[in-house]
């Protein structure tokens, strides 16, 4: 059985995942963070020494690590690696093993099984165009450069991060070059999506703008 599913896509640092989090909640429905799978992958590609380049080594890695994610917390073959993808080098290496078509197909029914459980909230690059493409809702959010780099330096060094804005702004702009430039499921706004830009938004004023968005369509 499929259940409702709305899907919210957007760049790095967009604040996707804080929104995604917060519309689940108030909805009631489960929130799936795909891009925290990828960050997993990346993280069992780390720890295998896989070389990243190599799509089809990246994926048996994948397809072997026992990725999961029940209750906001990931696992990899039993153990608790919620804090471990975290870290900014994982982060971007889940960029670069995303570009292998193989890494993608590998995770592709992980993340589509979640709509057969329970209604669903999912957030990434690719959940409206390629994940779930007839999702009931579909929301792209966006933010310029500059502000996504911002907030993401916030959050690094409010973990104790020793890391500039610039390199967090280069580290993203190559990111943004990558995923919108890839040759399997770039980075786009997924048809019927609405934008929201939220540069100049607050983060409550972007969720109630969502939920709105999100209970009409539903009404519907």
């Amino acid at each position: 059985m499929k259940h409702a599913a709305v899907t919210i896509d957007g760049p790095a640092g967009s604040g996707k995942s804080t929104i995604a989090r917060q519309v689940a909640d108030r909805l009631g429905f489960v929130y799936l963070d795909t891009g925290a799978l990828y960050r997993a992958a990346a993280l069992a590609v780390d720890e295998a020494g896989a070389d990243s380049t190599d799509g089809d080594a990246c994926a048996e890695v994948v397809r072997r690590a026992g990725i999961g994610l029940e209750h906001g917390r990931v696992s990899m073959g039993g153990r608790d690696v919620t804090e471990a993808i975290r870290s900014h080098r994982i982060s971007s290496l889940s960029s670069q093993i995303a570009v292998h078509p193989q890494v993608r197909d590998a995770l592709l029914d992980l993340q589509r099984s979640f709509r057969e459980k329970s209604p669903l909230v999912a957030e990434g690059r690719d959940t409206g165009s390629v994940v779930f493409p007839d999702a009931d809702v579909k929301i792209y959010i966006d933010a310029s450069a500059q502000e996504r780099a911002r907030r993401r330096h916030r959050e690094l060094v409010s973990k104790g991060v020793d890391i500039s804005y610039e390199k967090v702004l280069n580290d993203l702009k190559e990111r943004d070059q990558r995923d919108a430039t890839r040759s399997v499921a770039p980075l786009v706004v997924p048809q019927h999506a609405v934008v929201v830009d939220t540069t100049h938004l607050r983060i409550g004023e972007v969720i109630s703008k969502v939920l709105k968005v999100v209970q009409d369509k539903l009404a519907d």
